[in-house]
Formats: C-alpha cells, structure tokens, sequence
C-alpha cells in the first residue's frame, strides 16, 4: 500500500494544477475560523457568529463537517484530472507495461480516495479543537468528544463522493467532461425527486424515502443542515410557526449504508470498466 500510495503522491505533487488544487482546499477549510471575527451590526440586530455558539462544543463537529463538505468539489476535481492525466500523458499504460497490474492501479487510485478523506477529516478534526478550546462556553471532556460520529460520516461523505468521480474519471477519460456529468447527475436526482412528488406521491412523502437511494442524495443526507439547531434560529421559527419543530439531527444509519453500498459499486465498477477496457 505505501508504495502505491508514494507513486500517486508523485504524480499528483508534480502537476502543478493539482498541487494547487489541494492547497487551495486546505486553505480555504482554514477560512471557517475567520467566521469566528465576522460581526454585522445592522442597528438594532447585531450578529457575531462567535457568539451565536456555531463554535461550541458538541455543536461545533456537527456545523464544522457540514460546511467543510461543501468545498469537496475541489479534490474531487483533482481526482478526475487525476485520471484524466493517466490516459492523455499515457501513465496509465506505462505503469502497466512497467509491471503494475490492472488491480494494483485501481488499488493505488482507492488508497489515495481514502487518504483524501482521511486527510481532510483529521484536518477538519483538528480544526474544530482549536475553535472549540478558543470560542466555546463548555469545555468539559466529556461535551467535547460528544457528537463525534460527524466526523466518520464526513469522512464516509468524502469516501463515497471521492469514489463516484474516480468512476467518472475512468468512464469517460476527460476531466472536463467528467466534472461536467457529476453536475448534470446532480441536476437528474432533483429533476427525478421533483417528477415523483408531484406526478408519483402527491400529498405524501413517499418520493423523500424513494430519493434516499440516489447516491449523491444519499451522501448529502449524512451530514444535515446544523443552522436550525441554533437557539437564535429556533427562537425566530418557534415565533413564526407558534409551536416548536422537532427535527433529527442525527446520522441516519440507512445512509451509512446506502452511501457504502454505493461506493463499493462505484470501486468495483472502476475495476470492471479499467479490466474490459482496451488501453
């Protein structure tokens, strides 16, 4: 695995777009903890995310991993061009004429998705224990390392995201087009939710349950929204809808599974399309 892993980070390292892609991510992570200084003061409303508790514990592993998961879409970029780069500079075949079995190549693509992931959570963990110890009211330990299965379902999150663009990346060859496909099938999920709620399960929520399958939906439903579990926003809708809405924060074990499911499908469909596929 080390020397798989050593082969990939020279490739990478030495393109200088995906080197700065990665760069870019990781500081662009580190720009949530300007979110501590940001205040606005719009005469009577004064809003200081400091103090509205985004960085308290437990709540913190909850917001930090949900917005850090927007900013995926740039190593997903570096895992398309990733291989993008192996059939347009002819790596690929290299690397098997060199005596790299299809297997191991598939392996090393695999090792560098979850290093990807695995990077990007300890990162992100990291992170939120500097915020935390500086801005949150509740340092107890036991508050601290509460809420923490946010961070295996980020790190599933990126696993599985990571996964179905390495498949795009070796079903169509062109990184462009690749990216320009996960957007589309991103589009495709909603049209399809929209189509079975009104015209398949009007009045009910059936399509919610159906959509829970889809594997972008899926993975987005891992991490949900935190926003609404602040007290300032609870406070603004309890007022709005004179009761109080009770939602599940929690990571839903049906999309830990669904979300596996997917990425063994979508490794082991890179293995098959790179197997049958004339190089």
């Amino acid at each position: 695995m080390k020397r798989l892993l050593t082969i990939e980070f020279q490739k990478l390292w030495k393109n200088k777009a995906s080197r700065v892609l990665i760069l870019t991510y990781f500081i662009i992570l580190s720009f949530i903890a300007l979110m501590a200084s940001i205040k606005f003061d719009l005469g009577f409303v004064k809003i200081h995310f400091a103090e509205m508790g985004i960085f308290n514990f437990p709540y913190i592993w909850h917001f930090n991993t949900y917005i850090a998961s927007i900013f995926k879409l740039f190593l997903a970029i570096v895992i398309v061009s990733m291989m993008a780069n192996e059939y347009s500079y002819g790596t690929l075949k290299q690397n098997l004429i060199d005596g790299l079995s299809k297997k191991e190549f598939i392996q090393s693509k695999v090792y560098m998705v979850f290093a990807f992931a695995l990077l990007s959570t300890v990162y992100v963990f990291v992170m939120s224990l500097l915020l935390g110890f500086s801005f949150s009211s509740y340092n107890e330990i036991g508050i601290v390392f509460t809420d923490l299965e946010y961070l295996f379902a980020y790190f599933l999150k990126l696993v599985g995201f990571f996964s179905f663009c390495l498949f795009l990346g070796i079903l169509i060859k062109r990184s462009a087009f690749a990216i320009g496909f996960l957007l589309v099938w991103q589009i495709v999920e909603s049209i399809a939710m929209g189509i079975m709620r009104w015209n398949f399960f009007e009045g009910t929520d059936m399509y919610i349950k159906v959509s829970n399958f889809f594997p972008l939906e899926s993975m987005a439903n891992l991490i949900k929204e935190p926003f609404t579990r602040l007290n300032a926003v609870k406070s603004i809708e309890t007022q709005l809808t004179q009761a109080e809405v009770i939602r599940d924060y929690s990571v839903d074990i049906q999309s830990v599974v669904v979300v596996s499911i997917w990425t063994l499908l979508f490794i082991y469909g890179s293995f098959k399309i790179l197997q049958k596929r004339d190089l």
